[in-house]
């Protein structure tokens, strides 16, 4: 196989989930599936096909992801990806062109499964191709997702992508680098679901979207509840050696990511080595602010990492 993909650890290629397989593919934590994998094949070429997770549930089994929603039909649940590298949107949709704002371009790009290094109930390691517009693999990538118990009520999506760059040096941008301020948006995202009510976002002593918005806390929580009454509570913490500035969305849609781009281009190097990590806390409803931090100590000593290096991406 030609391009970045080449140097990745090809074992296990087949098994349950392959793009092509019979069998869902699913993690599980305490017995009860957690999240389901998406190969995302069935996605239009206008909204970037990619794998993604979804349906992701607490573990009473509320829904904290969305797919394909009004508001924004490229959101897809959980995943990894970016508005532009090198022209190429891996986002979807519309995108951001100075002077002119959001445009409809042919520029999309799509991600595909290109097999399976683990395939369990409780870890995935995927490789993907992150194929451009062209046709020319920009990326290859290894995405980890694995679930674990923290407590009774709350599980830990950890996902930890390693995206390798093929032959030549790659520009990372989002609609910010473009012209349009506090739009950094391009890595991890998680699109929640939309409820009556916009969910509260909560950091280390602050509070609002603007507050932590671009912020670079350690870690941040949307909390929300259902309009049938169940609350759910997502808290994100950077997990890896490097932290990016938080994209929160909470009034107009709710949905966080990290910001690999968030006032200036990204550049990669070709051959190089981006790597991110993120721990998502997936819990029943609404702990305490000390509760939230609480919850993310727990993690980190079980993961035995202390706080990220951030990445101020200025």
């Amino acid at each position: 196989m030609q391009g970045p993909m080449a140097e990745a650890d090809h074992s296990n290629s087949g098994g349950p989930g392959d793009a092509h397989g019979e069998h869902a593919v699913v993690l599980r934590c305490r017995g009860v599936v957690a999240a389901e994998w998406n190969s995302g094949t069935d996605v239009e070429p206008r909204l970037s096909p990619r794998p993604y997770l979804h349906p992701v549930r607490t573990l009473a089994g509320t829904a904290v992801t969305e797919v394909g929603p009004e508001d924004h039909l490229h959101h897809l649940g959980v995943g990894v990806t970016v508005p532009d590298v090198n022209g190429s949107s891996f986002w979807g949709g519309t995108t951001f062109v100075r002077d002119r704002g959001p445009v409809l371009l042919d520029n999309h790009g799509r991600q595909e499964h290109r097999g399976w290094d683990a395939a369990g109930d409780t870890r995935l390691v995927e490789r993907i191709a992150w194929v451009g517009r062209d046709g020319a693999e920009l990326l290859g990538e290894v995405r980890e997702s694995a679930a674990w118990e923290v407590d009774g009520h709350t599980w830990a999506l950890d996902l930890h992508t390693r995206l390798l760059a093929g032959e030549h040096d790659l520009e990372i941008n989002s609609p910010a680098t473009k012209g349009r301020p506090g739009a950094g948006y391009g890595g991890f995202f998680w699109r929640a679901p939309r409820h009556a009510e916009p969910p509260r976002v909560l950091g280390p002593g602050a509070e609002g979207e603007d507050a932590l918005h671009g912020s670079l806390a350690p870690w941040l929580a949307l909390q929300g509840t259902a309009d049938s009454g169940e609350r759910w509570s997502l808290v994100f913490a950077a997990a890896g050696a490097v932290g990016d500035p938080w994209f929160v969305r909470a009034e107009e849609y709710p949905g966080v990511g990290g910001s690999l781009a968030w006032r200036h281009p990204m550049h990669l190097a070709a051959r190089s080595v981006l790597e991110r990590r993120i721990v998502t806390l997936v819990s029943d409803g609404h702990p305490s602010p000390d509760g939230l931090a609480d919850l993310v100590e727990t993690a980190r000593a079980r993961l035995g990492a202390p706080e990220p290096e951030q990445h101020s991406a200025v």
